[in-house]
């Protein structure tokens, strides 16, 4: 049977009086892997920071991994969450290599010096870059790759604790048109293999849909247009509504495009 990973139940986020997110209700089973869409300053991202344990809600009540947000110690449960965003890319010193920012992850650090890794653990991190498509880089240092192979790299390290939950904050995001098709094929691969743990995935546009993903969270200005399972979700009606635009959707091959809507 299928198992609750996050609930949120009523969640409000607010800064300076101001609802980011408000009264947002969504549950995580796992067995789903769910993408969130919606424009900027819809609510995505802060939904995915409280989702990874970095975040309080203002009001509501947050489950992640049977813990109750604000009656458990983050530290420890964090491990199990996998999380990828561009503010830990920036992060990251540029003189690392590949291996090493995977292994960080271990101990939820940004430099390998401040613990001690084994054999094993290289192992495992060179192991999961191979994985991902980026077998060939793991003495790289991080600097020197491209922006879709350092994408890649850091949704290796969000493996590497072997985590509960996934959580990808825009790794398309500043990608060429192949950097963003291999990202697509990679987390495609993920979303088809029956281990991988549940996954969340932000993004702005339909086309960066991975085949596999099974549900979908639409949101405007931090509420819910639309939850539930991807085809029922993913419609004209409700992406127009979303993005507050006269859309055409269309699905081919297991891929979405979506486009506006002209008129003659």
């Amino acid at each position: 049977m299928a198992k609750q990973v996050v609930s949120f139940d009523a969640v409000s986020r607010r800064y300076d009086g101001r609802a980011v997110l408000n009264e947002v209700s969504w549950q995580v089973n796992t067995g789903q892997h769910w993408v969130v869409l919606g424009s900027n300053g819809s609510g995505k991202s802060t939904l995915l920071q409280i989702a990874a344990l970095r975040l309080h809600p203002s009001s509501g009540r947050v489950t992640v991994l049977d813990h109750v947000l604000g009656e458990v110690d983050v530290r420890g449960l964090r491990n199990r969450v996998g999380l990828s965003s561009a503010s830990l890319a920036q992060s990251l010193r540029a003189t690392l290599s590949a291996a090493e920012v995977v292994m960080t992850a271990l101990f939820g650090a940004l430099e390998p010096w401040w613990d001690s890794y084994s054999a094993a653990d290289r192992t495992r991190a060179q192991d999961l870059l191979a994985q991902v498509g980026c077998g060939g880089l793991a003495e790289r240092s991080f600097g020197t790759l491209s922006s879709g192979e350092r994408q890649r790299v850091l949704l290796a390290r969000t493996l590497m604790t072997d985590p509960d939950l996934l959580l990808l904050d825009e790794p398309t995001a500043g990608l060429d048109l192949g950097g963003r098709e291999e990202l697509v094929a990679t987390l495609s691969q993920l979303a088809l293999a029956p281990a991988t743990p549940p996954m969340v995935l932000v993004t702005h546009h339909v086309e960066e849909i991975p085949p596999g993903f099974t549900h979908g969270l639409l949101l405007r200005q931090g509420q819910v247009v639309s939850r539930g399972p991807l085809g029922e979700v993913l419609t004209e009606e409700h992406l127009s509504r979303c993005f507050d635009l006269g859309l055409i959707l269309t699905n081919q091959t297991g891929r979405w495009t979506a486009r506006v809507r002209t008129t003659a």
